[in-house]
């Protein structure tokens, strides 16, 4: 009897397990913990030491090419972002997320030759670190075959009504802010004025991404991948605005694992040739590769 006993327990414990959600995926993203390495983008990437710093999260990343010698994503098409519950995305380039950080104490990401990457990475500002549950990282350049549904997003409207079943994801503009390159706002009756849409400049749009988690866990594991919200035009570097910086021109829509809903609410910006930027700029969701770190 107490042989039967111990086989039964162990059929049951298998059973269980069988049955429990695999550790190394959140939405299609490959997850490992922090201090390890995952594959990604063409790079064999490590990222340890996650700690604070006034108000940015810091990670110190490691990265080689995967293949000696192989295609690999350019250091600065790579991008961080916090995962975890947070109110909104942030995200930081890998190369130059350092530049408002006065710390001395840290040596900022490089890549001195094209098959390193080595440094710390500053991912902010951010001031509710308790809400961090890990990092991840993708590329704004890395997008899946067949995926792509852009949106005209043309001031003053913003974006057209979208239908959900397009992504399953409902997407909504909540403000859109225009200005000239010099920082003067425009409103609608700018579009009277010639002169107003003349040189550069730029376009900061509030959006309200939702769905539900079960449907958009299905849909990344059908794609591989989860989805990003990607802006244009862009410009690279700092750009026109310290917002476009902070914003950026991209997100990944990867939300907390637990959670039973889809909710997301993020700025983009657009900037370039004022009429690229402000009536002819795009919303364009897209399928991508993502990696995620968990503390």
């Amino acid at each position: 009897m107490r042989l039967i006993a111990i086989l039964l327990a162990l059929v049951l414990t298998a059973t269980s397990c069988s049955g429990e959600p695999a550790d190394d995926d959140v939405y299609s993203a490959a997850t490992a913990a922090i201090g390890e390495s995952l594959a990604t983008l063409g790079w064999n990437m490590s990222v340890a030491n996650l700690r604070f710093d006034a108000d940015y999260v810091l990670i110190d990343v490691d990265a080689a090419p995967s293949q000696q010698g192989g295609a690999h994503a350019k250091p600065s098409d790579i991008r961080f972002g916090l995962y975890g519950a947070l109110d909104h995305p942030v995200e930081a380039n890998a190369l130059g997320g350092c530049e408002d950080v006065t710390t001395l104490a840290l040596q900022p990401l490089s890549a001195p030759t094209p098959d390193r990457m080595s440094g710390t990475v500053c991912i902010g500002p951010f001031r509710d670190q308790a809400q961090v549950r890990g990092v991840y990282a993708y590329s704004p350049r890395d997008r899946m075959p067949g995926t792509t549904i852009a949106y005209p997003a043309a001031f003053p409207i913003g974006l057209p009504q979208i239908n959900a079943n397009d992504t399953g994801l409902s997407i909504k503009a909540t403000s859109l802010d225009a200005f000239r390159a010099d920082g003067t706002a425009l409103d609608p009756t700018a579009l009277g004025d010639p002169e107003a849409f003349s040189g550069k400049g730029y376009m900061l749009i509030g959006l309200d991404i939702s769905g539900l988690a079960a449907r958009y866990r299905d849909d990344s594991a059908a794609r591989g991948g989860p989805l990003m919200v990607v802006a244009a035009p862009t410009l690279p570097g700092r750009g026109l605005s310290h917002a476009c910086s902070v914003y950026g021109a991209s997100l990944l829509v990867l939300p907390e694992a637990s959670r039973e809903g889809v909710q997301v609410r993020a700025s983009l910006c657009t900037q370039g040739e004022i009429n690229q930027a402000l009536l002819y700029a795009t919303v364009s969701v897209v399928g991508t590769h993502a990696v995620l770190w968990t503390r």
